[in-house]
């Protein structure tokens, strides 16, 4: 090899290729994934796909970005399938087969079975006279040009073709289903999506003995104790029918160091600040931190038909992944 070969250029090479290929198979979104579309939302079961080598790692993740997107999907392999795993498949279920030769002997074997089964089948090939493809009740076509490998043999842009095609079938069925950002943090809720579209205000607050809270005639003292002893860095003020009046902070105790006042004989209630940013508990805990980042504040109170029930700060939402 040679001390300047360009590992830029040809990997540039590469993705101008792939690239043309997308643009090609552009033309294949027709009449036929429009068919495709409306035999998977009109089935009851579930969508099975199938492929061998490269097209069955590409099967892997469409079925599942299908199944992440509202359309109940796995991935069956071909030769397990001949060895039992057929038994996976039910009436009612939809196969899709990836093939870009349309031969793949062991998709080809399955499909009397899947035929005397009633099950339909959408086939994914680089050729619409191959086998599979006559076979089927929908061809999706992903014919490219040429292969990203400068031997043409090693599937590239064929694959990134076949995924893309995926892609889009399985994001055209999510938006035909009406299908939302709540319903995937549904489907996702171990993820980081998940945690900000799952969790609420209620999950992470502080009640109870761990909520901070003092009536205004307590002095400045006492509630500087209660901000300590809570660790929230802030105390929620209450009045004698334990109605919220104002909250007080350790940002505030810092303020009023400076002006020298005497926290021993000071009522909280005439240094506190007013009209304190409040959410309720059902609320999620993503629309919490957004208020919190808003109004730059480090801690928010919970309220109930206009009472006190929880308290929570920045650090609660961190530690439970929100942010």
């Amino acid at each position: 090899m040679s001390e300047k070969f360009d590992f830029c250029a040809h990997g540039r090479k590469v993705l101008e290729i792939e690239i043309a290929a997308l643009q090609q198979i552009s033309q294949y979104i027709n009449g036929c994934f429009t068919q495709a579309c409306e035999l998977i939302l009109s089935s009851h079961g579930k969508v099975i796909v199938m492929g061998m080598g490269k097209s069955g790692h590409i099967g892997n993740k469409i079925a599942a970005t299908l199944a992440s997107t509202g359309t109940p999907s796995f991935f069956v392999h071909p030769g397990e399938a001949s060895h039992g795993d057929l038994g996976m498949i039910e009436k009612g279920d939809v196969v899709l087969a990836i093939s870009n030769s349309g031969e793949a002997g062991e998709i080809l074997s399955l499909l009397p079975v899947i035929k005397r089964l009633g099950i339909p089948l959408i086939s994914v090939t680089g050729k619409p006279e191959s086998s599979m493809a006559k076979f089927s009740q929908v061809h999706l076509q992903i014919t490219v040009a040429a292969e990203a490998c400068p031997l043409n043999l090693a599937p590239t842009s064929s694959t990134t073709a076949t995924l893309a095609m995926g892609d889009a079938l399985a994001i055209a069925l999510m938006e035909a289903r009406g299908f939302t950002a709540n319903d995937f943090a549904l489907s996702h809720p171990g993820g980081a999506l998940g945690r900000k579209l799952l969790l609420r205000i209620a999950d992470v607050m502080h009640t109870g003995d761990l909520l901070p809270i003092i009536n205004e005639a307590a002095t400045i003292k006492d509630a500087l104790l209660e901000v300590s002893r809570k660790g929230l860095g802030m105390t929620a003020v209450v009045n004698s029918e334990q109605q919220l009046t104002g909250i007080f902070t350790d940002g505030d105790l810092r303020r009023l160091l400076d002006k020298r006042v005497d926290i021993h004989n000071t009522a909280i209630g005439d240094v506190m600040g007013r009209n304190p940013s409040t959410i309720e508990a059902n609320v999620l805990a993503a629309e919490g931190l957004k208020l919190m980042e808003d109004n730059k504040i480090n801690g928010l109170l919970i309220t109930e038909n206009g009472q006190l029930v929880g308290a929570l700060n920045m650090h609660d939402l961190l530690k439970a992944g929100v942010m």
